[in-house]
């Protein structure tokens, strides 16, 4: 039997179409929206970022993060199932779907951007200095003038003398094995200045209100952004369009407060008119 040219091209298309797995289903957006809540991975024991309140409620900014998604989806910034992960779960229980999303202080890097699909980003992280209110030195530029007269307590760390001398260069520098150990440092007079996170410091300092100051200067710094599985555009771009209203629109009301909450700092409302982000 002769089969025509057209006739086996359209064989040959329908063969292949046959052959062909199905087509990925609706994005993660429809399937969010169906079940009614959002699945958010985060952690449970980093302040201020993720914590457990005195009733046991999880907060921080993170969750804070989460809120602000699970209102743009449902109107109600409390329709999140909690995921507690450990740091080196937040890519697995993305790219299994263990979790809708993650937001827990994940630095956004060009090896994890392989993996995972990162949003927008919603905070940007950095090593500070954190001196005593009625301490010996006002600020940065008098830490650095007293050279190696000024002693840095830092937490325990390979690279910790190297990132204190980037922005000391002559400073001495003093490792302690825990957290507690470097503000105790510096309250007991043993160090000058505490260097770490500053969003650490900003916590610090809020829960401490008066006793302590920024020395003004920050450095090293790194994108904290939460992270979606790849390949759906969808999501996306839905979770991207939340946290830019949060941070830019109508939501910056609720971002600001957050913000004043875990790092004791007002923000200044986004200017109207033409849009900041061309500027």
């Amino acid at each position: 039997m002769t089969i025509s040219f057209r006739t086996g091209v359209m064989s040959l298309a329908a063969a292949a179409l046959l052959s062909t797995p199905a087509l990925a289903e609706g994005s993660k957006l429809d399937e969010v929206l169906a079940r009614g809540h959002l699945v958010l991975g985060t952690g449970s024991t980093n302040a201020p970022w993720h914590f457990k309140s005195a009733d046991d409620k999880l907060q921080g900014f993170d969750v804070d993060m989460g809120h602000i998604i699970a209102k743009a989806l449902f109107g109600d910034p409390e329709k999140i199932e909690y995921v507690n992960q450990s740091s080196d779960a937040r890519i697995p229980n993305i790219t299994t779907d263990k979790v809708d999303i993650t937001c827990q202080f994940m630095t956004v890097t060009g090896e994890r951007a392989q993996q995972v699909a990162f949003t927008i980003p919603y905070y940007r992280e950095g090593v500070g200095l954190m001196l005593k209110a009625d301490g010996k030195y006002g600020d940065y530029a008098a830490l650095k003038a007293a050279g190696s007269s000024v002693t840095i307590s830092v937490l325990q760390n390979v690279y910790a003398e190297t990132m204190v001398h980037a922005a000391l260069p002559d400073a001495t520098v003093d490792q302690y094995d825990s957290v507690d150990l470097i503000y105790q440092a510096l309250e007991s007079g043993r160090a000058d200045a505490v260097a770490t996170d500053q969003s650490s410091l900003a916590w610090y300092m809020t829960q401490n209100p008066g006793r302590y100051k920024d020395a003004g200067y920050g450095w090293n710094p790194q994108t904290y952004a939460c992270a979606v599985k790849r390949g759906d555009q969808d999501w996306l771009n839905f979770v991207n369009t939340a946290l830019h209203e949060a941070m830019t629109g109508v939501e910056f009301d609720f971002y600001a407060k957050s913000f004043k909450t875990w790092f004791g700092k007002d923000l200044t409302p986004p200017q109207i008119g033409f849009p900041v982000e061309f500027k």
